[in-house]
């Protein structure tokens, strides 16, 4: 029965591939649901009618922002449990008109990955039931969907040997998916490098709804899906990648320094020292209020950080005092959690949260700020909406690799800046004030020509897409698509225009192909 079942799949793809070149411009959505009722198991698809559908869209919404009466929501969420279902969902979507967005965690700034801006008829496909996490520990290597959590990941990858990690991002429930394809920054790249480097294989279904893996995809195609942001080239379905070794215990620690202990002093010293440190020592910061909070995982032993700091940051005051030493995996959960104490099995929890509304926009820092500068930084601090910012250095191995390696183009920048403001409510007109007005006061201090920005923040503010005989233009996606990508960007239209001409996989910010002829 099983063997029919993929015949028929295998037919079925064969047949549509012929005509996909020919997709209607105009969306046909009942058929198109129709058509995944005869390609789905039905308890896999969950249309607007059904009484769970508000359940399955809102169960990876980060942010209440995208869950309004007003939210253009998906015409059908398609919960997959096989590939063989999102390459029907993607042959479906072709013949009928109707496009796809994809979900991992659906922790998109801008929850692109499950809603709309702007008035579209689309399906989502959600990956939250694609999360298996297989770890090979004689090659040190493992294969991860998309759809897992990086807690999950770093669990299953740590829980049978306390000496094995990845290198990414810090949030446990973030969707492995949308967090590699936008290359992933985190405490251990200054050691390691960003997720994408330490990516061997993964497969992805493209826009004819084949199935391919790395050798079948092409290397430029595997250099685009590593950084070049997620909902452009298809639906990766799983990735490949090479674990690292760590020491069997770490170190950590938090200081906090107030305004009046000298942190604006702190801070500029930082810039300097953080990106320059040994590799395997990464100090980030978060400012708030008048305070800001120096943040340190060092892969070594307590006395050996202490020696480190006095002798390359005796401006921190750092002593063995502040020194929290615990495995690895427990230093992911101390970040996420602020918690000594907190369990590592809490990153294993998919808890979503609608009580706080969030903004998010971020820079880069090429030169440093001078000290003048950062106490006119942190008397923004004290105005009204004020949010944070957090401060994550680069250096390292990170710098070390070229920008051209990935679509990743920030690795010679100090450090990269994320803003964030929080409200509840419909209290959000004074944190949202006080971001633009800050983002524009920054200006003057970060990258230029073009100012850059990192695309796992995605920002809307900063451009979308121009769609001219429904095309996305390639002029029109170079105004948010250089700040992200740099000189990467008309590599990764090349890429697009390559494998989907037709520009079927689409959103507000997602690549346009490069027209031919275009140089």
């Amino acid at each position: 029965m099983a063997m029919l079942k993929g015949l028929a799949l295998a037919l079925f793809v064969c047949f549509f591939s012929c005509y996909l070149t020919s997709v209607p411009s105009l969306a046909s959505p009942d058929d198109f649901l129709q058509c995944l009722r005869e390609k789905i198991p039905s308890e896999l698809v969950y249309t607007q009618s059904s009484s769970s559908f508000a359940g399955v869209l809102v169960s990876s919404i980060r942010s209440p922002r995208f869950f309004t009466n007003t939210t253009v929501r998906p015409l059908c969420v398609v919960t997959p449990t096989d590939a063989s279902h999102v390459q029907a969902a993607v042959l479906c979507g072709r013949t009928q008109g109707v496009r796809l967005r994809v979900r991992s965690g659906g922790h998109d700034y801008e929850g692109l990955s499950y809603r709309s801006a702007r008035p579209e008829v689309f399906g989502v496909v959600d990956l939250a039931n694609l999360r298996a996490v297989s770890v090979n520990q004689s090659e040190t290597t493992a294969w991860v969907d998309s759809g897992a959590t990086i807690g999950e990941l770093y669990y299953t990858i740590a829980k049978d040997n306390s000496q094995l990690a990845f290198p990414a991002g810090l949030c446990p429930t973030i969707g492995v998916g949308g967090h590699f394809s936008g290359g992933a920054i985190g405490m251990m790249m200054r050691k390691y490098g960003l997720a994408v480097d330490n990516v061997l294989d993964a497969k992805l279904v493209n826009a004819n709804g084949d199935l391919l893996d790395r050798a079948g995809m092409g290397e430029d195609l595997f250099w685009a899906i590593r950084g070049g942001g997620g909902g452009s080239f298809g639906i990766v379905l799983s990735w490949k990648v090479q674990l690292v070794q760590v020491p069997p215990t770490v170190t950590m620690f938090n200081i906090a320094k107030t305004i009046d202990q000298g942190a604006a002093d702190i801070v500029t010293r930082w810039q300097d020292v953080g990106p320059s440190l040994p590799n395997d020592l990464t100090i980030r910061v978060i400012v708030q209020g008048q305070q800001a909070l120096f943040q340190a995982l060092y892969l070594g032993t307590c006395s050996s950080l202490v020696a480190t700091m006095g002798d390359q940051f005796p401006e921190l005051t750092m002593t063995s005092a502040d020194c929290q030493s615990m495995t690895w995996l427990q230093s992911v959960a101390f970040i996420s959690f602020w918690n000594r104490d907190t369990p590592v099995e809490a990153l294993l929890s998919r808890t979503t949260s609608l009580s706080t509304y969030t903004k998010n926009k971020s820079d880069y820092v090429q030169s440093a700020i001078s000290k003048g500068v950062w106490k006119d930084i942190f008397s923004w601090f004290t105005m009204n909406g004020a949010g944070l910012i957090i401060l994550e250095p680069h250096g390292g191995f990170i710098g070390s690799v070229p920008t051209d390696a990935t679509p990743y183009p920030h690795r010679s920048m100090l450090y990269n800046v994320q803003y964030i403001v929080f409200w509840q409510g419909d209290g959000g007109a004074a944190a949202n004030t006080w971001l633009g007005n800050f983002y524009d006061f920054m200006g003057q201090y970060v990258s230029k020509n073009p100012r850059q920005a990192y695309v796992n923040y995605r920002d809307l503010d900063i451009g979308q897409n121009v769609v001219v005989d429904d095309v996305t233009t390639f002029d029109g996606g170079k105004v948010w698509g250089e700040q992200y990508f740099a000189s990467n960007f008309q590599r990764l239209a090349s890429v697009k225009a390559a494998v989907d001409p037709t520009n079927y996989f689409r959103n507000e910010q997602s690549i346009p192909p490069l027209a031919q002829g275009r140089k």
